[in-house]
């Protein structure tokens, strides 16, 4: 593996840690949930090989820093945040672009407010449940999710947002009961399932509520689809985060194309993530069902 070259870029109200490997056109990898810049080290490296893959922490994860740690946070402001590492990385010049799931919702935002800024996207699994028609049961499910957080805790929120994403016909899966066994991980693994906890109340707090109440820009959206890719996992099948994706490709008449393994795909399965991932980035528009 590679050793990224790191950057520091201050934006309003952060200090956003990024980090650089490869040669050529830019690639920006932007990361959902906690997962940060680590989250592509799977990925980084085969793609650096025909791109300059730039990567990083969203304001408030990890090595990215708030001025204060208590700001709401907002789709518009993350997207911005894009904006302002293609601008510092690739000015003038429109990049390639990579988002999951919270991440492929900050892209979409950044796609509709630049798209000159933009050679192509691949969203993959971007929730944004207020394009379903069943949008009012989600936000009830929000609801929940910071009602449980706020009264109970963290892990408790995290079962009840976590079922609330799985299947319609998954049974409820029963807690386990506590056992002593403990697994050892290596220490580059330990260290980022460490940073990983150490984010969740962030992102249950801050992010999920901002961004899963986000509205994309359907309209606008409309006169992009030459540069848009909607994707899923084919895993990913009648769970939550896949809904949307499938419901705007159907809306915007584009193909859904599905990437190996789950929502977290990318992790999970890399080398075949990856390389589907180059051959769509460097493929011609996909239009039609």
């Amino acid at each position: 593996m590679t050793a990224p070259t790191p950057g520091s870029l201050r934006v309003n109200g952060a200090t956003l840690h990024y980090e650089v490997r490869g040669r050529g056109p830019l690639l920006l990898l932007i990361p959902g949930g906690t997962g940060g810049a680590a989250s592509f080290g799977g990925i980084a490296d085969g793609l650096a090989a025909e791109y300059t893959v730039a990567a990083y922490d969203p304001r408030g994860m990890s090595r990215s820093t708030l001025d204060d740690p208590e700001a709401e946070q907002s789709v518009a402001e993350h997207a911005d945040d894009a904006f302002r590492i293609l601008e510092r990385l690739s000015p003038g010049e429109p990049a390639r672009v990579f988002g999951a799931s919270s991440g492929a919702i900050v892209a979409l935002h950044l796609l509709a407010t630049h798209p000159e800024r933009i050679e192509r996207l691949v969203a993959h699994e971007p929730p944004v449940v207020e394009v379903l028609p069943d949008a009012g049961d989600h936000r009830a499910l929000i609801g929940r999710v910071q009602e449980t957080f706020r009264t109970q805790g963290l892990m408790p929120a995290m079962g009840v947002f976590a079922a609330g994403l799985q299947k319609d016909d998954t049974p409820p899966v029963e807690p386990k009961a506590e056992t002593k066994t403990e697994i050892e991980l290596p220490p580059q693994a330990a260290a980022r399932a460490e940073q990983t906890m150490a984010d969740l109340p962030y992102f249950v707090g801050r992010i999920v509520p901002s961004f899963m109440s986000y509205h994309p820009d359907i309209h606008r959206l409309e006169a992009l689809t030459d540069r848009l890719v909607l994707a899923c996992g084919q895993d990913s099948r009648g769970e939550l985060p896949y809904r949307p994706a499938a419901f705007l490709a159907e809306h915007l008449g584009t193909e859904l194309l599905h990437f190996p393994g789950g929502h977290t795909g990318l992790t999970t399965q890399p080398a075949e993530f990856g390389e589907l991932l180059r051959e769509t980035l460097a493929a011609p528009a996909r239009r039609g069902l």
